[in-house]
């Protein structure tokens, strides 16, 4: 394995106290000035983007590595690099000094006694953006001018354009980072300070974080009516993006009480939590969780097509997951949520900021000259700070090796975070082949599209990842799902799709014990054969093998919420949507909710928790009734009928025994079910 260790663009820091020699602007739209003059920017966009690119490279970069970078197919690759070097010499070298150096095979930019904004920014980040004064953080504040290289794109150049994304990407999550930390500098709610919020909500709308800080500054001024304002665009937006805006909500709440004098209560779902009077300014409020936490981004695999799901790249990331929710003492977001950020396009730092976690985990995947390269970073979510860097080598035939390599070397760079003096670091073996690991996924991403086609395409991927290795555990849980399915939503004869479901799940307990997947699929197929108190335990097995498996804590809620303690159900799905807040099964978490709510008889609330899993697109057929069900409990007969004719275009002749013989009602949940049934027509 080989190891790379960071480094970063050097310049002179006595740039600061007058007007540098030379002065790189990267920050918003390109521009180079020297001696405070302007210089004309040369016409050549991949000059100006081969100097942007070597005035943050950390090392002198190949000639080879600048010809794949900024050329498709050039017919003189070698000869166009020549040319753009000698466009950059007459633009950055003067008398005295040669900027643009080529030494042989590598070129390298000359930055001593010259600053690059770009660079000034990184560097603070890396070095570590919460221990600067405020007087810095303003004058770096005053660097970020707009987007990295903003308005600047190289057509036809896929390289350039990756590097130019991460670039955008990492400079405006520090930014933010510079933002947050002189907000917190500042005293509190002062007029410097809500416009530093406003600047951070511009650059990362999602961060909760942002939000609850923002409403609060209004609270101390009592600037109520634009809190209120700015709460209902927040839920809007939030909503549109399928994110749940309830604990800004509670936050704003108890922000108008607190600065009013009054007592401070937060109604989740239950009773009323005290908080003290007189917090910290601006302060927001306390999370619920109580340890490091981490997302693991999907790895970018530069020799697949990004809209294709699978292979070693997601097999990487899914792994590092799997070994990191083995520590009890880390908060683990799952597999469905970053999968689902990711294909919405939402870079590493900004999914960090979404989701709220300490650390983000992200990397990429390079294959070439019969070898495997992937370099992984670990980045601290709230300064930008790159607290680890490393790329790792192997031949292709071993490149599973790489997997045990990367989770120890993730675990072992962010241990001293971890508050908790005990590590619980069980390893889930890989499997024995590639093509196993990739069949696997590509099956699970049929899986969770919830209709016949894509889980008969599931049951073939499934299938052919156990012929190519009867060892790997976790294909066995998927098939065991996909029998689940046919079952569950009347795709199949149901008897027989039951056994399979269960001799599915047996098998893969067989080949591995430890897994907790295959003991969740054993708990599923169980229930579906009645013996409720068997599946219980097989969950139980499950979340204990694996505390942050989300899907083992929301199939405990789904059986509590029909039969069992609708408390527990609740605090079950609440922790499961936790764990995995866009999960490909928050419809059913969603729904599940609903369910428990029902049997306490909060119609209203089950109604609203219903109605958003009806809207989660891969909702299936048995969730509308759900919805449909509880919305009529609630008396909002015209949106629950209009779901009635939705389920009908669907299924037509659906009716409420198709609903009841799919669930394991118990006697008072199946009585509120067929009451509402027969006002809405499903009888």
């Amino acid at each position: 394995m080989e190891a790379v260790v960071e480094s970063h663009v050097e310049s002179d820091r006595a740039g600061h106290h007058g007007a540098a020699a030379l002065r790189l602007q990267l920050l918003g739209p390109m521009a180079i000035h020297r001696g405070g003059a302007a210089l004309a920017l040369p016409p050549s966009r991949k000059v100006r983007g081969l100097i942007a690119y070597l005035a943050l490279a950390p090392h002198a970069v190949s000639r080879s590595q600048l010809c794949e970078l900024l050329w498709d197919v050039p017919n003189d690759p070698r000869g166009e690099l020549r040319w753009c070097l000698s466009k950059a010499r007459g633009v950055l070298d003067d008398g005295a000094h040669a900027r643009v150096v080529a030494d042989g095979e590598t070129v390298r930019l000359d930055l001593s006694g010259c600053t690059v904004d770009a660079g000034e920014l990184r560097r603070a980040a890396q070095d570590g953006i919460a221990a600067l004064p405020l007087e810095r953080l303003r004058t770096l504040a005053a660097l970020c001018a707009g987007d990295f290289l903003q308005g600047f794109e190289i057509e036809r150049s896929a390289p350039f354009s990756a590097w130019l994304t991460g670039q955008r990407r990492h400079l405006r999550a520090a930014h933010a980072a510079l933002l947050e930390h002189r907000v917190r500098a500042l005293p509190a709610a002062c007029d410097e300070a809500v416009s530093c919020l406003e600047q951070w909500l511009q650059l990362a709308p999602f961060d909760r974080h942002a939000h609850e800080l923002l409403l609060d500054a209004l609270a101390r001024r009592g600037r109520i009516r634009e809190g209120d304002e700015h709460l209902a665009a927040t839920a809007r937006a939030f909503e549109a993006d399928g994110q749940d805006w309830a604990p800004i909500g509670l936050a704003w709440r108890a922000a108008k009480a607190r600065h009013a004098g009054l007592p401070v209560s937060l109604r989740a779902d239950e009773p009323f939590v005290q908080t003290t009077p007189t917090p910290q300014p601006l302060e927001a409020a306390p999370r619920v969780q109580h340890r490091a936490s981490i997302a693991v981004m999907p790895f970018i695999d530069s020799a697949r097509d990004s809209s294709v799901r699978g292979g070693l790249a997601d097999g990487l990331a899914y792994d590092v997951i799997t070994r990191l929710a083995k520590l009890r003492s880390l908060f683990v977001i799952a597999q469905g949520t970053v999968f689902a950020l990711d294909e919405r396009r939402v870079g590493a730092e900004e999914a960090g900021r979404r989701l709220n976690v300490d650390y983000v985990a992200d990397g990429t995947l390079h294959r070439a000259d019969g070898r495997l390269r992937v370099q992984v970073q670990l980045t601290e979510t709230r300064s930008a700070r790159i607290v680890w860097a490393d790329t790792f080598s192997a031949r292709l035939h071993d490149a599973l090796g790489v997997l045990q390599e990367i989770g120890d070397r993730i675990v072992a760079s962010i241990e001293h975070q971890i508050e908790l003096a005990e590590r619980n670091r069980a390893v889930l073996k890989p499997p024995n082949s590639l093509d196993a690991w990739e069949a696997y996924h590509r099956g699970l991403w049929h899986m969770y599209r919830f209709n016949r086609d894509d889980n008969q395409q599931a049951h073939h991927f499934f299938e052919a990842a156990l012929k190519l290795d009867p060892t790997f555990s976790r294909p066995y849980a998927g098939l065991s799902f996909t029998h689940f399915q046919n079952a569950f939503l009347g795709w199949g004869e149901r008897e027989r799709e039951v056994e399979r479901a269960y001799e599915a799940a047996s098998r893969g307990l067989m080949t591995d014990e430890h897994d907790p997947a295959v003991h969740w699929a054993m708990g599923r197929s169980l229930w579906l054969r009645g013996r409720i108190d068997e599946s219980l335990a097989e969950l139980d097995t499950s979340v204990e093998l694996s505390p942050n498996f989300a899907l083992g804590h929301y199939t405990l809620a789904f059986i509590h919420a029909q039969s069992g303690d609708p408390h527990s159900a609740i605090r079950e799905a609440d922790h499961s949507r936790n764990l995995s807040p866009f999960d490909p099964l928050l419809f059913a978490m969603l729904a599940t909710r609903a369910l428990a709510l029902i049997r306490l008889g909060r119609f209203d609330e089950a109604a609203d928790w219903s109605a958003k899993a009806a809207l989660r697109p891969n909702a299936h057929v048995h969730v509308l009734g759900i919805a449909a069900h509880c919305l009529a409990l609630a008396g909002r007969l015209d949106a629950a009928r209009t779901l009635v004719a939705t389920i009908h275009q669907r299924v037509p002749g659906y009716r409420i025994d198709d609903f009841l013989s799919a669930f394991r009602f118990a006697e008072d949940a199946e009585a509120l079910i067929r009451r509402a049934a027969k006002v809405i027509g499903l009888n």
